[in-house]
């Protein structure tokens, strides 16, 4: 009789398995592999190779021309170690291959002698220079590889500290993928999908991501195991956005009342293009059974303050209220002016009311609105005689009771997770959940949007409001042309402008060399501003020092404001037309494009000076900015810089599972992705006939997650 083939194996299973069944991993070694990360045969089969070495393309040290980086395959001679005056050391090894000898100096590495022994194999990297009549390369990176034969040779991450090499690790992952090659893998792809997308199944993948016979194989396996990671990223994020689309009754919105249209009309300039857009998608949003969850994206001043108050007067117009949430009191407090003077004199129908009609009513509700003012504001919520409510996130908690909030906007980012969610349902009236709008002026890339933001639909500003001005940016490097941009400063007060000068810490720092705002201060007013009304702003002020400096700004009493980055969100002074950043290359391109965002805000040319300490060569984060004042493109340009170790550090556990994906560059990669857990998920909500794609989504989730995605 035939033994029964058991099923191929699935991730889970590897994970299931420990890592000290594999041939030659004993107690230390095993205990080696814990320090890094690595107990099971899955986390094993996951620690992909950080390198390849192509022996089919390497150069031998006789075609080493001095100057230019190399990769060279070869066996060290000799080793010796001295200490030199200063106390620091140099090892010096002889190295060679058959068409050649070359020296190779190590500074300060004195590991290396031990590292080094003669007849081992290295891959160096580095740059070759003529010394002393031969060839030499200095502090070169050096792969060991053992005596491994083929021609594409894995470099696994190596740990000195721990003794573990390259060439046991692929033993290692040789061993384990011999054993599940009778069973193979259980592949969680439809064939259909890996067909359309061209990917290879995964059993290959596995093999040629460890193993591949050329680099072509090698790209092959990384985009397939990249589109995986992907997958399951967005599997979870489109689970949840049909969970809450399911499960959450709406409220169904009146989008063809008078309110808004007189709200448009009594606008002193013509929405643009990209409003009018965002403002359909809203709407259609509003109309519909299910609970909107947008993300309004738009560059610094692209007018998203107008797509959301009439998304909370669409609300407002149907008998419903609506609240404004901002991350902070000053920010709160600010959206509250704006906001009430843009609906200033704007009335809503009302058959309660004598005339037909009444103004509409907006508060504020901070923690520094107390007494009888806090208790009138929770009244006119209960009882439904305010219509629109500006707060911190204080608003969903401490007992704030509405009589029909039926639109939240969410300002600045603030992710909005499952407890939140369940504290805003119990918000609304009669089991409907609200509506929620999120908004953001930090641009984020369309594919990171896609991964951060997944499960909300988003809407993109992509056109600036008429009647904004430009923002010039000049680089100043160096003290001689720092000179010039406190000329700039001088002349725009002269002009009866105001000016900001932001400074990136607020006390010296032995360890950083940065302009503290109060050493600036200082010196501003005693040389470079002498004579001109200047003012300090910085986080550490009590609240009521920060409303009075600020106060003082905004009714021009002060005409230069030295600040730390609590400008970056919010500070509206449309007089201010000048900012000089200080230290500018400390600073990220979106923070730095926030800030500058500060000023242009009215109807005068606006400048921005990046002043960095003399520069020797480019500095791609200043340059950018001068370049360009598209958010959007500066936030690709960002995503470029930067990679996307900060984007994902936002995201909830389970996220970060990104080992080989890059949100950067594998940006095809997340569209193809989230295209095919759209047509997954919605022919299989529970992914009831996916079941390798369950568990494997199942290995991601928080207890959070699975509760709210289970439930049903």
């Amino acid at each position: 009789m035939t033994e029964p083939v058991a099923d191929p194996i699935t991730l889970g299973e590897l994970g299931d398995i420990p890592v000290e069944r594999l041939r030659g991993v004993g107690d230390k070694k095993q205990a080696a592999l814990a320090e890094v990360g690595v107990t099971s045969v899955l986390d094993l089969l996951t620690t992909y190779p950080r390198r390849f070495v192509d022996r089919t393309s390497e150069a031998r040290i006789s075609d080493l021309i001095p100057g230019q980086e190399a990769l060279v395959l070869v066996t060290v001679r000799s080793v010796t170690k001295k200490t030199m005056r200063n106390r620091r050391t140099m090892v010096e090894a002889r190295v060679g291959d058959g068409s050649g000898g070359l020296h190779v100096v190590f500074f300060n590495q004195p590991w290396r002698e031990k590292q080094l022994r003669e007849g081992l194999q290295i891959a160096l990297f580095g740059k070759a220079e003529v010394y002393r009549g031969g060839l030499q390369m200095t502090n070169p990176i050096v792969d060991l590889i053992g005596d491994r034969t083929g021609k594409i040779v894995p470099i696994y991450p190596q740990s000195d500290k721990v003794q573990l090499n390259t060439w046991e690790i692929a033993a290692w992952v040789e061993n384990a993928l011999e054993r599940c090659a009778a069973r193979g893998f259980a592949d969680p792809i439809p064939l259909a999908i890996r067909r359309r997308h061209g990917l290879i199944d995964r059993g290959r993948a596995m093999h040629q991501i460890h193993l591949p016979e050329t680099m072509g194989e090698k790209e092959q396996a990384r985009r397939r195991l990249a589109f995986d990671e992907l997958l399951r990223v967005q599997v979870v994020l489109v689970m949840r956005k049909r969970a809450v689309e399911r499960d959450q009754r709406g409220i169904r919105h009146n989008t063809s009342g008078e309110l808004v249209r007189r709200f448009h009309a009594a606008l002193p300039y013509p929405l643009t293009g990209a409003q009018q857009r965002t403002i359909a998608e809203v709407e259609a949003d509003l109309a519909g059974p299910h609970p909107m969850h947008r993300l309004l994206q738009g560059d610094v001043g692209s007018g998203k303050t107008v797509v959301a108050v009439s998304a909370l007067l669409c609300a407002v117009q149907g008998g419903h209220q609506g609240a404004l949430m901002a991350p902070t009191e000053v920010l709160a407090e600010q959206h509250a002016t704006g906001v009430q003077q843009l609906l200033d004199g704007l009335r809503v129908p009302d058959v309660k009311n004598l005339f037909g009609e009444r103004q509409v009513r907006v508060v504020l509700l901070t923690n520094r609105v107390t007494g009888q003012d806090r208790r009138d504001v929770m009244s006119g919520l209960a009882d439904g005689n305010i219509d629109i409510v500006i707060g911190t996130h204080a608003l969903i908690q401490e007992g704030v009771a509405f009589h029909s909030l039926g639109v939240v906007v969410i300002d600045e980012q603030h992710r909005f997770g499952v407890d939140q969610r369940a504290a805003l349902r119990t918000k609304g009236s009669h089991d409907a959940v609200p509506d929620v709008l999120v908004m953001t002026a930090t641009p984020i890339p369309r594919t990171a949007a896609m991964t951060v933001y997944g499960d909300l639909d988003v809407s993109v500003l992509d056109e600036m409001p008429p009647g904004r001005t430009p923002i010039k940016t000049y680089w100043a490097n160096g003290p001689l042309m720092e000179l010039a941009a406190w000329g700039d400063v001088r002349d725009a007060v002269a002009a009866g402008r105001q000016a900001y000068v932001v400074c990136p810490l607020i006390d010296e720092s032995e360890k950083l060399e940065v302009a503290s705002a109060h050493e600036t201060l200082e010196r501003l007013v005693h040389q470079d501003l002498h004579g001109l009304r200047i003012g300090l702003l910085h986080g550490r002020l009590p609240s009521a020092e920060k409303e009075a400096v600020m106060n003082s700004f905004r009714a021009g009493d002060l005409q230069v404001l030295v600040a730390t980055t609590v400008i970056e969100v919010g500070v509206d002074v449309a007089n201010a037309t000048i900012m000089v950043i200080l230290d500018a290359d400390r600073f990220g391109i979106a923070q730095l494009h926030q800030l500058r965002g500060r000023v242009g805000r009215g109807a005068h040319a606006s400048v921005c000076w990046l002043v960095t300490g003399d520069i020797d060569g480019k500095s791609p984060r200043v340059e950018a900015l001068v370049g360009s004042t598209d958010g959007f493109e500066l936030a690709e340009a960002d995503l470029d810089l930067r990679g996307e170790g900060t984007l994902m550090n936002t995201m909830q556990k389970g996220r970060s599972d990104l080992k080989l994906a890059s949100i950067r560059r594998d940006r095809e990669l997340v569209v193809l992705a989230r295209d095919a857990a759209f047509q997954i998920v919605d022919s299989d909500p529970m992914l009831v006939n996916h079941q390798v794609l369950l568990n494997e989504v199942r290995l991601l989730l928080s207890a959070d997650d699975e509760a709210f995605l289970f439930k049903s």
